[in-house]
């Protein structure tokens, strides 16, 4: 079994220390089921490997947004402007 040396801050040591205490891990035990999990939902990202995966993707977006149109980019604006104009007094 390989040996591997870690860099962290004391707090971070500490912090994860806690957590792997709670969970009735070994700090590194958990430290490598915490990069077990890391690689996993990586490995799960989908990549597209055809149009027809981008066009269901596309699909899926514009299914799970709902009906209607989306405000017009100058109705975006107008919001934005105002939002930045009443946070300007509180600084």
């Amino acid at each position: 079994m390989a040996r591997v040396q870690l860099v962290m801050p004391d707090r971070d040591r500490d912090r994860f220390v806690q957590q792997a205490r709670r969970e009735g891990l070994s700090l590194s035990a958990w430290l490598r089921a915490a990069a077990e999990d890391r690689l996993r939902r990586h490995a799960e990202a989908a990549r597209f490997e055809s149009v027809e995966d981008l066009d269901a993707f596309f699909t899926a977006c514009d299914e799970r947004a709902g009906e209607g149109d989306e405000p017009d980019w100058e109705d975006h604006r107008a919001v934005i402007d105002a939002s930045r104009r009443r946070g300007a007094g509180d600084s």
